[in-house]
């Protein structure tokens, strides 16, 4: 993080959000990143599937998903860390959002090739499904390393959300039999 204070202020924190009104946190957060190999990484892969996606659905459909994936997992982040009474927590990162643009691409190109590094090839759905059962392994597994695994998860629950309502496509069948 560049600067603690902004960091803080934009950043979500469970008891800033809730005990001292900092209401826009669920929101902010997403624009506020753990350094410049985290940001990077976050924008390359919106840059790479959100144009897709911003010419498949359309700007206005495009910020729909994007943001509002974004909103609704920060706000289901919350939720955990204070069922859980983590409360010392700062969420920083687009990664829920970034998240469900790679999971609703998926839904839409299931077979679509992508190559990790550039050179090991993986279909789309397969990294969707990869993606799940590494962070839910991470999770469920207490791994302690500073990754917003539930956030991500969120990302692809809102997404999958999303293609149900918004894009009328079962997106479980579509991932599995598409």
């Amino acid at each position: 993080m560049l600067d603690q204070r902004v960091g803080q202020i934009l950043g979500m924190n469970p008891t800033l959000t809730l005990e001292y009104g900092m209401i826009w946190q669920p929101f902010t957060y997403m624009f506020v990143h753990g350094g410049t190999g985290h940001i990077l990484f976050n924008m390359l892969v919106l840059f790479v599937f959100g144009h897709y996606l911003e010419r498949a659905l359309g700007s206005i459909e495009f910020m729909l998903l994007y943001f509002g994936v974004g909103i609704l997992a920060g706000l289901f982040s919350l939720w955990i860390y204070v069922a859980a009474g983590t409360i010392n927590v700062f969420l920083v990162g687009a990664s829920g959002a970034i998240y469900g643009a790679v999971f609703v691409f998926a839904v839409l190109n299931p077979r679509a090739m992508l190559y990790i590094f550039g050179l090991i090839p993986i279909s789309a759905r397969v990294l969707v499904l990869l993606y799940t059962a590494i962070n839910l392994l991470n999770q469920l597994g207490g791994a302690q390393t500073g990754v917003a695994h539930m956030t991500h998860l969120a990302g692809f629950g809102f997404a999958a959300l999303y293609c149900a309502l918004r894009l009328r496509i079962n997106p479980v069948k579509r991932l599995l039999h598409g």
